[in-house]
């Protein structure tokens, strides 16, 4: 027994380095790099602040376009992502920013329900965590072959509006908007779309009178606006320097108009009705940020999806928020290529291993037969 066990040693110890390195890469790295990402530091008034977490584009894989393994590697990874994020920060809310599916709008009801079930599984949270989503052209179609069921589906599952939804959390006022109801071409989804956000309008400026009967919960504050596409922009060479933006050739395409980012007229349409203090979107699937200058005066998130097949270097965003002050902190994923670097040199590693153990049996059989024949001529 002890001489088996002797043996499987040996044969084990050539495996150590791939061992290890599987034990880290699966489970232990997410915690070595999502650990040391921390909540925006405030000086005082700590308790006066909401935290909130904000991720885009899981794009959960399909039948059409997912391979078994890209689809069990790319989940696991967003998986032990998240459920790390959450048990290291613990924030009060998160928000997903759209395209929590690849597939859906081509999805019938069945495969749906499978979906969103899986989505459930991979990012659930704590019953003290509210969660929040916002709608993506990938979960019900762009504008153009956008239908009512998918949308009406999308919505009772996670019960949100299909066009408009406000949010106050802590006091402070989230506006999440459905991106393809941006199109302004009339259509009965725009206009309910565009209804509601002029309801809205007349709300938050009611709330800066004095006398307005229809108070908002917290008071006045300019409401914090979440959606799927960027605001208008001609490219992402305007976005501010950052280490992980998006190659230089994608960042000189041009954006186009309802496909890459809502159009001008809707921009122009969502900033001046709610004067908003922070945009936050996503579907270009790296991030960007930038700043709006007067008379506007915030700052717009664009956030990297959250997948390593959309971005070898994921991240999500931290927001520290109180009706009077909001700060933005950038969270990475571990880099893939980094996994990738850990099993090349755990596999090199493995097989000198291997060949050292072959050379050492080699010159030990050959050192005896050696002896064997020298005592044979004796």
């Amino acid at each position: 027994m002890i001489k088996k066990l002797f043996k499987m040693r040996k044969i084990l110890i050539p495996f150590l380095p791939l061992i290890f390195a599987f034990i880290f890469n699966e489970y232990f790295i997410y915690h070595f790099v999502i650990g040391r990402c921390s909540w925006p530091k405030i000086k005082e008034n700590e308790n006066e602040f909401t935290n909130v977490m904000i991720l885009a584009d899981t794009h959960l894989l399909g039948i059409r376009h997912g391979h078994w393994f890209d689809k069990l590697r790319r989940e696991w990874q967003m998986r032990r992502s998240f459920q790390t994020a959450i048990s290291w920060l613990s924030p009060d809310a998160v928000f997903f920013l759209g395209d929590l599916f690849d597939e859906g709008q081509w999805a019938d009801d069945q495969q749906f329900d499978i979906y969103a079930n899986r989505f459930d599984q991979l990012f659930s949270v704590p019953e003290t965590t509210k969660r929040f989503v916002a709608v993506g052209n990938h979960d019900v179609g762009f504008h153009y072959a956008l239908m009512p069921h998918h949308l009406d589906r999308f919505s009772r599952r996670f019960n949100i509006d299909p066009t408009v939804e406000y949010v106050n959390i802590g006091g402070n006022h989230f506006i999440i908007v459905n991106s393809m109801a941006m199109e302004q071409d009339g259509c009965k989804l725009c206009h309910q779309a565009e209804e509601t956000i002029k309801a809205l309008k007349g709300k938050f400026d009611c709330a800066l009178l004095e006398d307005c009967e229809e108070k908002l919960s917290g008071g006045y504050s300019r409401p914090i606006l979440m959606q799927h596409f960027p605001l208008f922009r001609k490219n992402d060479e305007i976005c501010e320097f950052e280490t992980d933006l998006a190659p230089p050739s994608l960042r000189s395409q041009i954006f186009r108009e309802k496909w890459e980012c809502i159009s001008k007229e809707s921009t122009d349409f969502l900033v001046k009705s709610l004067r908003p203090r922070a945009v936050f979107g996503g579907h270009s699937h790296f991030t960007c940020s930038k700043f709006w200058e007067a008379p506007y005066n915030f700052w717009e998130y664009t956030i990297s999806s959250f997948s390593w097949r959309n971005n070898r270097w994921p991240s999500f965003l931290l927001l520290k928020v109180s009706p009077k002050q909001l700060k933005v902190q950038k969270c990475h994923l571990p880099c893939e290529h980094t996994v990738i670097w850990i099993y090349a040199l755990a596999t090199l590693l493995s097989i000198s291993l291997i060949f050292i153990n072959f050379f050492l049996w080699w010159s030990n059989n050959r050192t005896i037969s050696f002896r064997r024949v020298s005592t044979k001529i004796s």
